[in-house]
């Protein structure tokens, strides 16, 4: 019996673990050599029997089996995952006799490392025989870039686990109120339900109206304290800007909708409107309005560099209410266009846009009108929900419904009834932070559905990507309480973004689902 001591073996995994460049130089030598190359990716977040009766099986398509897998920035299964660092991940893997060589890839699909290690075989397993089961769409692209390359794609077929399924079952990543919660739901609507419903709703033909605001990051260090006053000085490091308010909420839209248009308010002085079409979904449509004594609103943030800690904020805005020739030319466009529209989503930030003039038409002339009034800084106390008429679907935080009732300790479910039969609302969401989402409607009652995150990069625009995603849900008729899984799943998601960076994409929506209903 040949006896390998525990050092010699650490000394082989880490001679198996190599970079995507070093992975293209050995499998061209290997293959000048007459090897035949098999490659097969993934997460790998826990390796199970699935995953090694898979790579066994890949073996024998070849010579040399190379694996490669997903560093964590690219993991989109939502927070808390992957479980296991790339590091580990990647020693995991290298410790399998199958395997040859490891590398862990910076890039969120398997293109970059196909195109350079060239496999003749590229291997997945059975799930992926089905392309059309594939809700990423990546295997056209892996399929693309294999044959490019001279190889082919093969599938194996053999006994299958979910490693979402065996998380969920076997390690704590939520609390029990949490787990309790996504069984039951699991016992009523299965992924495939869910994915069909938010199919739907490419169908409707959704407008976004309200405030344009451009969101700016200025990341800082912390030196000291000044020595001549009592602050503390930081030095600046980087910026980013970030499309946010109303187009915001139309690029999330725009993830679940075939189109989405957009009507907003510019100042005519500093409109940034080359910045805002650049930073548009390609399948939302503008129309720009245009306020000719002001500037479009700009909120600069001064953040921590190492951190999601903001120190201060600086706001460049004019909210005055529109100028009547202003206010005219809106109000002919919506009498004109809202009839066409199957759902309004409107964001109004209270920064002078949306004045009662424009309020009374949405009111009236919206087919199904759903409400984001939002509590700001510049509008604290005077930014009411209850300053519409009438809304189909309204969705607030906690803080805003309290000061729309002037009850600040009142029950939270009795002020919700209050808002709901004062606006003759169908659906009434109140979004709660780390408590979840709380709605309401006369048919279904209450629906309470627990956040999903416990890692939070910014919580701004969180509360945006809940408001867009629930608005064509509701306005499509999708069930009240799968509706309420699907906004605070997409909260969860968008509290992983800096800012709003990016919308939360349809396809990180659907695994992380996808991963929350396994059980």
């Amino acid at each position: 019996m040949v006896r390998v001591s525990g050092e010699s073996l650490l000394r082989e995994i880490a001679r198996k673990i190599k970079t995507l460049g070093e992975l293209a130089k050995i499998s061209r030598d290997l293959k000048a050599r007459g090897k035949k190359i098999v490659h097969c990716h993934g997460v790998y977040d826990l390796v199970h029997p699935g995953h090694i009766r898979h790579l066994a099986a890949a073996k024998k398509h070849g010579d040399v089996l190379i694996v490669t897998l997903t560093k964590d920035r690219h993991v989109k299964r939502g927070p808390g995952r992957p479980i296991f660092n790339e590091h580990l991940r990647a020693e995991t893997l290298a410790s399998l006799a199958a395997v040859e060589y490891v590398a862990a890839v910076d890039y969120p699909t398997a293109v970059e490392a196909i195109r350079a290690i060239r496999p003749d075989f590229y291997v997945k397993g059975q799930d992926y025989s089905d392309r059309k089961k594939d809700v990423t769409g990546k295997i056209y692209d892996e399929e693309k870039a294999v044959k490019a390359s001279g190889g082919r794609v093969v599938f194996t077929d053999d006994i299958t686990f979910s490693s979402s399924a065996l998380i969920n079952r076997h390690m704590e990543v939520y609390p029990p109120e949490t787990v309790s919660y996504l069984k039951r739901l699991v016992k009523r609507y299965s992924v495939e339900d869910a994915l069909g419903r938010m199919a739907d709703l490419k169908k409707l033909k959704v407008l976004v109206i309200g405030d344009a605001i451009i969101d700016q990051y200025h990341y800082c260090r912390p030196m000291a304290k000044s020595s001549k006053e009592p602050i503390v000085v930081n030095k600046y490091l980087s910026e980013e800007s970030f499309a946010g308010g109303a187009i915001a909420t139309a690029n999330h839209a725009a993830q679940v909708c075939g189109r989405v248009d957009l009507v907003t308010v510019l100042g005519k002085k500093e409109p940034f409107e080359r910045f805002i079409r650049t930073h548009l979904g390609p399948n939302v449509a503008p129309r720009f309005f245009y306020r000719g004594d002001g500037r479009t609103t700009v909120k600069r943030r001064f953040v921590h560099s190492e951190s999601p800690q903001k120190f201060f904020e600086v706001c460049y805005m004019d909210d005055a209410p529109l100028a009547s020739a202003e206010e005219q030319r809106l109000a002919v466009y919506l009498n004109a266009n809202l009839k066409r529209y199957d759902l309004v989503i409107v964001n109004d930030f209270g920064h002078g846009m949306l004045t009662p003039r424009l309020i009374e038409i949405l009111c009236r002339k919206s087919r199904f009108l759903a409400l984001n009034v939002q509590t700001n800084s510049a509008n604290l106390g005077f930014n009411l929900v209850t300053k519409y008429g009438r809304a189909d679907f309204v969705c607030i935080d906690e803080f805003e419904m309290r000061l729309a009732t002037r009850e600040r300790s009142a029950n939270l479910k009795d002020l919700v009834r209050r808002i709901q039969k004062k606006l003759r609302a169908r659906v009434v969401a109140v979004t709660r932070g780390k408590d979840g989402a709380l709605c309401y409607s006369a048919a279904s009652a209450f629906t309470e559905a627990p956040a999903f995150s416990y890692h939070i990069v910014d919580k701004v625009g969180a509360g945006d990507a809940f408001f867009a995603y629930t608005a064509p849900c509701f306005a499509a008729g999708v069930p009240q309480d799968l509706t309420a899984f699907i906004g605070n799943a997409v909260g969860s998601l968008a509290v992983q973004i800096m800012g709003n960076r990016e919308p939360v994409k349809v396809v990180d929506l659907v695994k992380f689902m996808t991963r929350l209903l396994k059980f």
